[in-house]
């Protein structure tokens, strides 16, 4: 056994070495990638590039609420209004605010303040997250359907609210002129650090207990865990980084008003999380760059399609027609989603390109088949 371990330690050492010097090597390469887009890339693929990184903040946000404590939460876009009006307001100049609110003045309080734009986000996030706690305290003590439908309803409420704060949110007409504070650094740079957080609670104890109660509240509760802690800190958190994530959206379209933050928003998200696996970050992180850059490539469906010997004309809605047809063929091959509750690590990436390597030099049969 202790010959065992001699030659085991080294190895084990080597591999965890190579790993970190691989992750370095892949930080870089994506540094050295968003300051090349930054650079070259127009304002339409920069824009796809933060939604992207956006929806991978907020997919693992709720990822953290559905899918590791196995909470059917549909209160996101709640949360995410909160935080992106939160950090609007804060962010607008004074005389933008002015010309925001012509139906109604601002509150003098709220007209004056003006903070930086990572405060602004932080302040987004924290007033979502105490928002959270409230709903939460009752909210939690239900169960599957019924806790869905609960956290549908106060995400509604919270719309309703900021539709009738008209010296605040300015009612229905919204917010415009927000600062395009949002660029490829901020949102890459804040869905890194959502991914390491994630990552750290779901391997910390609490992600344990948030993993024993997806699987049986019963027996969750019987080894001494209190359900109803765990709950809520799966839920505040998870509704802080969607308050930061709704920061970001605002402030990159530069426009919001309440019918954006619908419930179709949190059933986008939803989507996200269940394409890319229950209870997988990696999953989650790959799902949001497919969902997103997969509903603006066929964008081209709802124009009109030149063949040069027939014209085809489009047909509004078309893409969504077809990217939900191949979400069905992905369900019905994935019924776990592409990763399920796996994650993706190093040895398994080198492992598949091995594999790959082994199948190409494998020698051809007679029949051509390997």
């Amino acid at each position: 056994m202790k010959k065992q371990k001699q030659i085991l330690t080294p190895i084990l050492v080597w591999i965890k070495r190579r790993n970190v010097k691989l992750t370095i090597l892949s930080i870089l390469l994506l540094c050295a990638f968003l300051f090349y887009a930054n650079s070259y890339f127009d304002a339409y693929k920069l824009r796809v590039l933060n939604l992207c990184a956006i929806y991978t903040i907020l997919g693992l946000s709720m990822n953290l609420i559905n899918g590791f404590t196995g909470l059917f939460s549909l209160g996101h876009a709640g949360f995410m209004a909160v935080g992106a009006y939160t950090c609007a307001l804060l962010t607008m100049p004074v005389a933008v605010k002015d010309q925001n609110f012509f139906l109604a003045p601002i509150n003098e309080a709220l007209r004056t303040l003006v903070l930086p734009f990572p405060v602004a986000l932080l302040v987004g996030g924290i007033l979502a997250a105490i928002i959270a706690f409230l709903i939460g305290a009752p909210a939690l003590r239900l169960r599957g359907d019924y806790l869905a439908i609960a956290t549908l309803g106060f995400a509604e409420i919270i719309r309703i609210v900021i539709t009738n704060l008209q010296t605040i949110t300015n009612g229905a007409i919204g917010f415009k002129g927000i600062p395009a504070k949002t660029n490829l650094w901020w949102s890459f740079g804040l869905a890194a650090f959502t991914t390491l957080i994630i990552l750290w609670l779901i391997n910390s104890s609490y992600g344990r207990a948030f993993k024993a109660i997806r699987e049986d509240e019963i027996a969750a509760e019987a080894m001494g865990i209190s359900l109803f802690k765990h709950k809520v800190l799966s839920f505040v958190i998870g509704a802080f980084f969607a308050g930061v994530g709704g920061g970001l959206l605002g402030n990159l379209l530069g426009a919001i008003n309440p019918l954006l933050f619908r419930f179709t928003l949190t059933f986008n998200i939803l989507l996200i999380i269940v394409l890319g696996g229950m209870g997988s970050i990696s999953g989650t992180v790959i799902s949001a760059f497919i969902v997103t850059i997969g509903l603006e490539a066929l964008r081209f469906l709802d124009q009109s399609i030149n063949l040069g010997f027939v014209i085809i004309p489009g047909i509004s809605g078309l893409r969504m027609v077809v990217f939900s047809a191949l979400l069905m063929l992905v369900v019905l091959f994935f019924r776990r989603g592409l990763m399920g509750t796996n994650e993706l690590t190093w040895d398994g990436i080198i492992d598949f390109f091995k594999r790959i390597g082994k199948w190409s030099k494998k020698p051809l049969s007679k029949g051509g088949i390997r």
